[in-house]
């Protein structure tokens, strides 16, 4: 299936889907969510209301999206990752006499994911923080912070091992033996992209125009 929406998904009154998006089986995507154009949202995955989502983001099977979450353009949300919005949440009031609203409010917080980013299988993205530009998060990824651009981030909590390349390999690895580049010129030995850092800030010295 190329563009359109399988048959079994939901998709509520007031969701706006960018022409050529894709939306797999047993999709639940909920109103007044917006969906950019040319997107895959994979089978058995849950948007909330509220969810922004960029044009061309690849989104694969069983992610939860919940309310607060803002993703930008050509974003890949790989299989089983789940965003999180509050950060001590409960499921009723203080005298356990009835269930909390499930709608957003003053402990509902925002997470932003930044354009060419990725988020790798499994991984689990705290609230009231931001993936960076093309960062990456390792599959089974605890983010509990927010990830610089182009920073490659593992482990529970999750920490920067390497900086990226736009094409997604390691232009450098991070050791304990080895000292952070300079703002001398580093290049990818994939595609010949060149960058610099600046105090683990990455800088694109040749971004596309």
């Amino acid at each position: 299936m190329t563009g359109g929406i399988h048959p079994t998904a939901i998709v509520e009154e007031g969701v706006t889907i960018g022409p050529g998006t894709t939306v797999w089986d047993h999709v639940h995507i909920r109103a007044p969510a917006r969906i950019g154009s040319s997107c895959i949202i994979g089978e058995k995955t849950y948007i909330a209301y509220g969810v922004e989502i960029g044009d061309l983001v690849k989104m694969n099977a069983f992610v939860y999206v919940c309310t607060g979450v803002r993703i930008e353009k050509g974003v890949m949300v790989s299989a089983g990752t789940v965003f999180t919005n509050d950060r001590f949440p409960r499921a009723t009031d203080n005298e356990l006499r009835e269930l909390r609203s499930s709608a957003p409010d003053d402990n509902t917080r925002p997470t932003l994911v930044r354009e060419g980013a990725t988020l790798g299988a499994r991984s689990v993205i705290g609230c009231d923080l931001e993936i960076g530009r093309f960062a990456m998060t390792g599959m089974g990824s605890v983010v509990t912070r927010s990830v610089p651009a182009f920073h490659l981030v593992v482990g529970s909590p999750a920490r920067t091992i390497a900086y990226v390349c736009r094409c997604g390999e390691p232009f450098f690895r991070i050791r304990s033996d080895t000292v952070s580049p300079t703002s001398d010129p580093i290049s990818c030995r994939t595609c010949g992209l060149r960058y610099s850092v600046r105090e683990s800030e990455v800088i694109e010295l040749q971004p596309p125009d």
